[in-house]
């Protein structure tokens, strides 16, 4: 989990687990009565019907592997868009997970962005709109003492289930969003130096559209297993 040079805060890794993140953006102010996260098991079609649609924003958890660096250099950030797509840089250690979850809250459709006045995100979107750059973004993440305390909360939560280890452990994997926004689909990366497109999407494939673009980071690395994959999906009854 890399991340630009900052303030030298290090966080706890947050675990890629859906009961967890559930909670933990329902304490930040998202309305989960209304949308939820969820695994998605595979990048098959057989796992991807068993979603509910639409789906609002995909996160992914993959391996920083020297295989998936290599490749780093051929992305085209879209620098244009910066007035449209949510963008924050990542300079905190091991934030990703609560940068992940802002890329796909802050970028979801707009009506699942009625935040509670007085919430987190509500507060934070106010202060942090698109147009902000992404590092100055990222230095008020960086003095915001209620984030670190929810943030370390959802890493100590008994939802886990993994131990959250120590803070000097070295993290090898690392979250990353993707949204549509405009019907264009963005990687969301916080170690990057904006929003990466990945063609045209739409609200119902946005899942799929999605799951392509997990397969090719799958590919560059054939014989690696820590992936994951949760959606962000109309709750079920």
């Amino acid at each position: 989990m890399a991340q630009e040079k900052g303030g030298g805060q290090r966080w706890f890794p947050l675990e890629s687990n859906p009961a967890l993140m559930n909670d933990y953006c329902a304490k930040l102010g998202f309305n989960t009565d209304l949308y939820e996260w969820c695994d998605v098991f595979s990048t098959e079609d057989w796992a991807l019907q068993m979603i509910p649609q639409p789906v609002a924003a995909v996160v992914m958890l993959y391996p920083l592997t020297p295989a998936q660096r290599s490749h780093e250099k051929d992305d085209q950030v879209a620098a244009d868009k910066v007035d449209s797509v949510w963008f924050i840089r990542q300079r905190i250690g091991n934030a990703c997970g609560t940068i992940g979850l802002l890329h796909a809250l802050y970028n979801s459709p707009e009506a699942l962005r009625f935040f509670p006045q007085g919430s987190w995100l509500q507060e934070f979107y106010e202060s942090c709109p698109p147009p902000v750059d992404p590092t100055q973004k990222a230095q008020q993440l960086e003095a915001n003492n209620a984030i670190a305390k929810l943030h370390d909360a959802a890493t100590s939560s008994e939802s886990n289930q993994t131990n959250r280890g120590s803070l000097q452990d070295k993290v090898l994997t690392h979250f990353v969003a993707l949204v549509n926004v405009d019907g264009v689909m963005y990687e969301c990366d916080g170690r990057k130096d904006g929003p990466v497109a990945h063609g045209a999407t739409t609200p119902l494939t946005l899942l799929q559209d999605s799951c392509k673009v997990v397969k090719k980071f799958m590919d560059r690395d054939p014989g690696e297993v820590r992936f994951t994959i949760l959606a962000l999906a109309p709750k079920q009854s």
